[in-house]
């Protein structure tokens, strides 16, 4: 009743990082129903209630005992109700998922809150597990059925004859490799790390005072988790399109054009410095067979490119630099050796270490709800157990989601790190940037009349 974890999917233990889904809700919401619809993805899905266990010298994924399972956990709340979630853990050697709903003393306006450990999970399985439980709660409160078929992917494995099925390790199923090309790649990668070391920004929080009981001791450290969050509507997305595909680049390469520009000038001098981005590459549509979005498990890889920037560096310069690199690195296959060396990040940090980090989930659909319930602002954003202040720079973490065709930009940060305002600032001027793409677009034609 176990599975082990595959190195790469390893290397998430130690980080206890999470994807938290959200919405917020307008209209009366069938708690039963819901409680039901999560208690059917629970059963379809062996890792959403598992646990991590150690396994000899790793770990593994084992399934939890029936009182232990994760239920639908309802209450009451106010305003800090979103915040509460996104700081409150997946327990250690718990449920690697919680769901939680959050309703107004007045019960039309709610908040529904799903927690992912990115053990069991990428953005895409978090996003389509999400809309594959409302997917069950609509059809139990239509009277169609308590096991709809999710749109667009294909049924997941489930356990509800015998043992569980668990899902495959993506790094099982890689195309073949000669270790020696692997090994070259490697030792490529962490020579390009040598020569070209990228600068983090700054935390503008002071660092925090050690707690002083002797060598080794952890600093005090009091944060919490905030997320600043940019939006654009949908003309300005529509904008934003428009001037890629004129440009030949994609979206994401303006957003993390946007990005750098934003983040070089947060650090001093007028001259170019080596800044890197890093961008997660999903790798789902590119197994062959592809892989459902609803398969729970990490299929996602990364690639850092470094570049020099100036003050004066033109952003769309910045954008078709960032896509040719993230273009012929997949053309390359670097993708798939990007994550046979992943077991080497712990050993060579520096293969991962980025200036700024670009999600993108590219354009998603939200969840379908029955009639007389209406979604809104759906969102995802990660968080992780541990920040560390003491380090005085890290990466800014900006997670690029279009919901239902507008662009949402969400910056999660750690408030003994960046301050909020800080970060309010830094996403103004990330905004700033977009609004400048956008608004170079070409206008849309009149409509024939």
């Amino acid at each position: 009743m176990q599975r082990a974890l595959c190195p790469v999917e390893t290397l998430y233990v130690g980080q206890r990082s999470r994807a938290v889904l959200s919405c917020t809700l307008h209209g009366q919401v069938d708690t039963g129903a819901l409680s039901a619809a999560f208690d059917a993805v629970t059963r379809t899905h062996p890792t959403l209630r598992a646990r991590i266990a150690p396994d000899g010298e790793g770990f593994a994924l084992r399934l939890l005992p029936e009182d232990e399972r994760p239920r639908l956990i309802t209450r009451t709340g106010g305003e800090d109700a979103y915040a509460t979630e996104l700081n409150t853990a997946l327990p250690v050697g718990g449920p690697l998922s919680r769901a939680v709903l959050v309703s107004a003393p007045g019960g039309d306006r709610h908040l529904f809150v799903l927690v992912i450990d990115h053990t069991i999970t990428d953005g895409h399985s978090s996003i389509a597990v999400h809309n594959a439980l409302w997917d069950h709660y609509r059809a139990l409160v239509e009277g169609g059925g308590d096991e709809p078929a999710a749109a667009g992917s294909a049924a997941a494995p489930g356990d509800a004859e015998g043992s569980p099925d668990w899902p495959q390790p993506v790094s099982r199923s890689l195309p073949d490799a000669d270790p020696a090309a692997t090994a070259a790649y490697l030792e490529r990668r962490i020579e390009e790390t040598r020569r070209h070391p990228v600068e983090l920004v700054p935390y503008d929080v002071p660092r925090p005072a050690a707690a002083g009981v002797g060598p080794g001791a952890e600093p005090a450290v009091d944060g919490r988790i905030e997320v600043c969050r940019l939006t654009l509507d949908e003309e300005r997305t529509s904008g934003l399109r428009r001037t890629a595909r004129r440009a030949g680049v994609s979206v994401h390469s303006l957003v993390a054009a946007a990005l750098l520009s934003t983040a070089r000038r947060r650090l001093e001098g007028d001259g170019p410095r080596t800044l890197g981005c890093l961008s997660p590459v999903d790798l789902r549509s590119r197994l062959s067979p592809a892989l459902p979005a609803l398969v729970m498990v990490p299929a996602v890889t990364t690639h850092l490119q470094t570049l020099g920037v100036a003050l004066d560096t033109e952003p769309m310069e910045l954008a078709r630099t960032v896509h040719t690199r993230l273009r012929d690195f997949i053309a390359r296959g670097d993708h798939c050796h990007e994550m046979r060396i992943a077991p080497e990040i712990p050993r060579n940090p520096a293969l991962q270490l980025a200036t700024v980090i670009a999600t993108n989930m590219g354009v998603v659909p939200g969840p379908r709800l029955p009639a007389g319930l209406r979604a809104a602002e759906v969102r995802l954003v990660p968080a992780r157990e541990q920040y560390f202040p003491q380090a005085g720079r890290s990466p800014v973490m900006a997670c690029v989601v279009s919901f239902e065709g507008r662009l949402a930009i969400e910056f999660p940060h750690f408030t003994a790190c960046f301050s909020p305002s800080f970060m309010q600032a830094f996403r103004d001027d990330v905004h700033a940037g977009l609004l400048a793409f956008a608004d170079a677009a070409e206008p849309l034609p009149a409509p024939a009349r």
